[in-house]
Parts: structure tokens; sequence; C-alpha cells
């Protein structure tokens, strides 16, 4: 993309802009390898325009993962208020799972990679990777409540092996492998199968 030289965007408008270029350029890359000046190209918009809305790099960063969650988070609540939390928590279409299971998880593994050097990353990878849990952990509470996982189940538990789950699609895809497809299938329907208490 070039600069754009067409009509001034509101604040808001462009901020959510350089949010969706800054993901793609962080879900294909990394966080190391991704500057500001190609993200501002990626939006369209030159790098200055990129500072107005954020400070550094890490301020972007930060915000994209916020971002990238809330994406996934208002879907599936959207998607539980629809058809139920038993229903709803099976009901998320694919563009949902691609966030929630691959770019979510890549930007935490780039957030884990700099967390060494980097104690603000850290910290919000650490409060925002907990979210995740207690969020996921109360929709399957809910599930559970309505009879969609068996009452023996732990949520808090299954939440975390959820979450992990999650990073090893994540760890797939940046690899291409060693996991295949039709591996991803049997991990999904035997994790199914011990929630539901059925088979």
């Amino acid at each position: 993309m070039t600069p754009s030289t067409g009509a001034r965007l509101p604040a808001a408008e462009r901020r959510q802009e350089l949010l969706d270029a800054a993901l793609r350029v962080f879900s294909a890359g990394s966080y190391a390898g991704a500057t500001t000046a190609e993200i501002a190209r990626e939006a369209g918009v030159t790098e200055p325009i990129l500072y107005r809305h954020f400070e550094s790099k890490r301020d972007l960063y930060l915000a994209c993962l916020d971002e990238a969650w809330r994406r996934v988070r208002e879907r599936v609540e959207d998607a539980v208020a629809e058809h139920g939390a038993a229903e709803g928590w099976r009901a998320t279409g694919p563009a949902t799972m691609r966030e929630l299971k691959v770019v979510v998880p890549s930007l935490w593994m780039q957030a884990i990679t700099e967390a060494g050097e980097d104690e603000d990353i850290r910290r919000h990878a650490r409060r925002h990777m907990r979210e995740v849990h207690d969020f996921f952990a109360d929709v399957l509470r809910q599930v559970q409540v309505e009879g969609g996982v068996h009452a023996d189940r732990d949520p808090d538990v299954e939440a975390w092996i959820f979450v992990a789950g999650s990073l090893l699609v994540s760890i797939a895809d940046r690899l291409g492998g060693p996991l295949r497809a039709e591996d991803f299938e049997a991990i999904k329907r035997e994790r199914l199968r011990w929630l539901t208490g059925s088979g």
C-alpha cells in the first residue's frame, strides 16, 4: 500500500485501520521482525500518522493482542447469547476459530519470546492469558450447567488445556508441522469426548 492521500479519517477509524494493518503484519511475521514503517505502509499511511495513535511498536503490539482477543470474545459471547452456552460454544465459525487457535496464540508466542527482555510485555501477556483462561472457564461452567459438559470435568483445568492446545496449533502453523490437520481433528474429537462424557 502507499500512504493515503484521501480524506482525513476520524481518529477512532484511523486507529482501527492501523490495528488491522498491524495485526496482519505481526501475524505473518514476528514482533522483532516487524517495523513501524512496514505497518504504516500496510495501512497506507506515513509513520508520523502511526505515531500519533501509538507511542511505540510495543504499544501497538499490545493493542493488537487486546484487539485480536476482543474480536474472538465478542463472537463467542454473541454465539452463546444466540444459541445458549451448550450450543453456542460449538457454533463459532472458522474465522473466529482461526483467530482463536492461530492469530491470538501466535501473538502470545511473540510475547513469550520478548518477555525475557521486556517487563511491560511480560506483565501484559500474563494478564492477557489469564483473562482468556477465565473467560473460557466461565463459558465451560455455563455449558456444564446446561448439560453440555460432563459434571465431573473441572472448567478451570479444561480452560488451561484449551489455552495449551491453542498454542500447539499456532506452533504447528508456524513450523508447518509436526502435527497434521488429521492429528488436530483426532485431538478435537478426543477432547470433546472427554468433556461431554460420551463414547
